[in-house]
């Protein structure tokens, strides 16, 4: 671990750890240091120069420069304002005169920046050389703005991982000999490389990435801006509304900005999302996909037949795009009318949990998404994650970018994104229902032989077989040779040759059979015998270790011993586990309602099909407000309990509405439940206005307050082993969202709405003697589901459907696994 460590910084004493950058230790303490190209958890690129600081007498750059303990720091000296007035000099010359209409204006670091250094006139002068536009899909570049910070190409390299963006030949003028003698030396090199490049896709013109579109975020000017936000509004008339991502378990902060539709329409509406892109990254889904609001107004006949359903049903299904208020409100209903809770993904999300906890003796993981971040050796085990979690991909590419990491990836789909995370990550690509094994390797690899429960000890030794290998290996051979030598006579003196014996050693290869000692669970895992070993380097400096688990796990036939193992390995190996929610509030759907595992005759859907249904997609029986129409919060990944805000007004009723027509509530506001969430699971009694939302300058995150797992007995039972499953002969598809796609509220927005298909990888295709574009039948028992086929080439193998587009149901081609054996025909 690093030690801790004091510097000083304009005379402030800053305590830190060695190592730090003194930029990050600046900003931690609210020390200003300007800086246009740093990003905090990315690498430094050097790019703006601005930093420069006098550490100890001597001028470095505070984004690069590393703190040692003592170390004196001040940020401003004459030559210090001479550099950083003469860079912002150069990124100002040519820049495009649009300020009045540039998407960026208002909150443009070109423009602070400038102002700051005070530069009223310019100094340096070269011709402009013409630089194209770019529509790349989502994204808008404007190459005649772009002041080459390269934050987006360090964001898409180190943050995000999908290494899409580089630097580009520019073809611009070269600086006259006269600038190296005139300029000061830093803002000479700046503008050097300034009039070289540009930024351009690394496959060429087309931009090949999972369209995070946090390029956009972290862009400081206009040059790369949303194609749906391009020249549509001043950011200056947009109000910034805090919220939480409302479509996976992340829940990630962000802010949705909105003003009036039209100087005709004065209904608001959201122009875009932002995030704060230095403390958390936000997906495409989040970024694009936010306009899935319910547009409805009070249906007070609606509302009647909705009462009497409630009094007729005896079951309430629903799905966890819901808020903490509104499951308490479902659970307040079922404790006074005796309903059954119907919650597929939080019921098996729940088991999984309750029996991780009887091993592990904690009721809740203690992994969170900066755990990943900090960790330098991370496992995924049952998750696609660049579609389950992104943001839990973008923290293992972290780990293994920033921190010299690597980990391992078990999946039976291969993943060409994971794998370009880096050689130091290695993916298994496993057959479906291999995953008991993966957990049983991580327990024989890490765990610690002598603490582990003594069955388990016997039962991985009998895993252990011996083999035998053919091995080539070097040895030192004895040979003698006959060589002639010169020799003189001592009484004639004549010289004369001679034969000699010499002997001497050579190296010679050769083979032979060693015996090994091997698990067969490399054999289950179809991973390689020397996967370790390849590992080694990574692990042998590794500190922290992280195991994420994700919802392949929890609806398979073996959930409940692949739960047990996953807390033998909390408990007896270095690994921190984390266990992805799979839904948006699954994990606090699953701590406050008692959910059931069958319904009854008559049913009420929330979200999801019922006998009668209650609807925020507009399309059931009575209107509700979506997630960005509600006040509330959610239970996230992390254990926190994070705020979301209304962007957009609801005129309909809401389920709060319901509960005090029943006589269940007598609270006006849905929020007025925040304080009263169930304390014996760890919630606190805080009133919903009184929850922080913020972040601080040291990156430490203010959002609502974690819930704190507490202490759970130690089960007594064994856990079982490998068990002897089918094993799946046929044609295999994988229950999946496509990127950028979650459920039918994603798909629901005007950037991301598509139809479902069958996304496939090329070798799919192939096998199967398909196009893209061809329309196939897909079988499984009585199920027939005809849709078309679509090439995703960020796949190596398999295919797989989503359950984002309403209008098709997939559940029967699935029994709680999400790999399912059918029958595909071309249509």
């Amino acid at each position: 671990m690093s030690e801790k460590i004091k510097i000083t910084i304009d005379g402030k004493e800053c305590e830190t750890v060695a190592g730090e950058y003194v930029l990050n230790v600046a900003r931690a303490n609210g020390i200003f240091i300007p800086a246009i190209c740093y990003l905090t958890s990315c690498s430094p690129t050097l790019a703006c120069r601005l930093c420069l600081v006098e550490a100890d007498g001597k001028q470095v750059y505070a984004c690069n420069a590393k703190a040692k303990d003592g170390m004196n720091i001040v940020t401003v000296t004459e030559n210090i304002l001479k550099e950083r007035r003469a860079i912002m000099e150069v990124y100002d010359v040519n820049h495009p005169l649009e300020c009045g209409v540039c998407d960026q204006s208002g909150e443009c670091e070109l423009q602070n920046y400038t102002l700051e250094m005070k530069v009223d006139e310019q100094h340096y002068a070269i011709r402009d050389t013409y630089r194209p536009v770019k529509k790349w899909n989502f994204i808008h570049y404007d190459s005649s703005l772009c002041i080459v910070c390269e934050r987006c190409v360090t964001v898409c390299k180190d943050m995000i991982g999908d290494a899409a963006l580089k630097t580009v030949p520019r073809g611009g003028d070269k600086l006259g000999k006269e600038w190296k003698d005139e300029m000061p030396k830093d803002a000479y090199a700046m503008w050097n490389k300034l009039q070289k490049s540009i930024i351009g896709a690394v496959t060429g013109e087309e931009l090949d990435c999972t369209w995070c579109g946090e390029c956009i975020s972290v862009c400081p000017v206009g040059a790369l801006v949303s194609e749906d936000y391009h020249y549509t509004t001043n950011s200056w008339e947009l109000t910034k509304i805090p919220a939480a991502c409302a479509h996976c378990s992340a829940t990630c902060h962000m802010y949705y900005e909105t003003k009036h539709t039209s100087i005709e329409n004065p209904e608001p509406k959201i122009y875009r999302v932002t995030n704060e892109f230095h403390y958390q990254p936000l997906c495409g889904a989040g970024r694009f996909g936010f306009d899935f609001e319910n547009k409805a107004t009070k249906d007070e006949k609606a509302f009647e037949k909705a009462l009497k359903a409630f009094k007729k049903a005896d079951t309430i299904r629903f799905t966890s795009y819901i808020t903490n208020e509104e499951a308490l409100i479902l659970q307040k209903l079922k404790e006074k009318f005796g309903y059954k809770l119907i919650n597929e993904d939080a019921k098996q999300y729940k088991q999984f949990l309750d029996n991780f906890s009887q091993y592990s003796g904690k009721s809740l993981p203690t992994a969170d998404v900066k755990t990943v971040h900090h960790s330098q050796f991370v496992v995924s085990i049952g998750t696609a994650l660049k579609s389950d979690n992104p943001r839990v991909r973008f923290a293992f590419n972290n780990a293994v970018k920033m921190n010299k990491g690597g980990g391992i990836y078990f999946h039976p789909i291969k993943d060409p994104v994971i794998e370009s995370l880096g050689k130091t990550v290695v993916p298994v690509y496993h057959k479906p229902l291999k995953e008991e094994a993966a957990l049983y390797l991580i327990l024989q690899e890490f765990a610690d032989k002598e603490k582990l429960p003594k069955y388990v000890k016997e039962y991985l030794d009998s895993l252990i077989v011996t083999k035998t290998k053919e091995v080539e290996e070097t040895i030192k051979e004895k040979v003698v040779e006959i060589v002639e030598e010169t020799v003189v006579d001592e009484k004639t003196g004549e010289e004369k040759k001679v034969e000699k014996k010499v002997e001497k050693e050579v190296p010679k290869k050769v083979k032979k059979e060693v015996e090994y000692q091997v698990s067969k669970l490399y054999e289950m895992l179809d991973a390689s015998e020397d996967l370790m070993d390849k590992l080694g380097k990574v692990l042998s400096k590794a500190e922290k270790f992280t195991l994420i688990l994700g919802e392949d796990l929890y609806g398979h036939p073996r959930a409940e011993n692949i739960a047990r193992l996953a807390g033998l390995i909390d408990r007896f190996t270095e690994f921190d586990v984390m266990i992805i929610p799979p839904k948006t509030n699954s994990l606090g759907v699953a701590l406050i309602c008692d959910l059931d595992d069958e319904g009854g005759a008559y049913s009420i859907g929330y979200n999801t099909k019922g006998n009668f249904t209650l609807s925020a997609l507009g399309d059931g029986d009575l209107d509700m407000p979506a997630l960005n129409q509600q006040e509330g919060t959610f239970t996230n990944i992390d254990r926190r309990v994070v705020p979301t805000n209304v962007a957009l007004p609801y005129e309909g009723y809401v389920l709060n509405d319901i509960a005090r027509a029943l006589e269940v509530s007598d609270k006006e506001y849905t929020i007025e439940f925040t304080k009263e969430l169930p304390q014996e699971k760890g919630y606190q009694p805080i009133e919903f206005d009184d929850l922080p939302n913020e972040f601080l300058n040291d990156g430490s995150e203010r959002r609502g307050y974690v819930i704190e797992p507490q202490r759970v007995n130690l089960s007594r039972k064994n856990v079982e082993p490998i068990a002897e499953l089918p094993e799946f002969n046929g044609t295999v598809i994988y229950r999946c969202e496509p990127v950028l796609q979650f459920s039918p509220f994603t798909n629901k927005a005007h950037q991301l709405t598509e139809s479902a298909k069958l996304y496939a990888s090329e070798t799919f295709l192939n096998e199967l003697g398909l196009q893209e574009g061809d329309k196939v039948n897909i079988q499984k028992d009585d199920t027939n589901i005809t849709v078309e086929v679509a090439l995703d080439d960020k796949i190596g193998s398999g295919a797989y459907i989503g359950t984002f587009d309403k209008n098709i149901d997939i559940s029967p081609l699935f029994a709680g696994y999400r790999f399912s054996e059918v029958q595909i025909q071309k249509v």
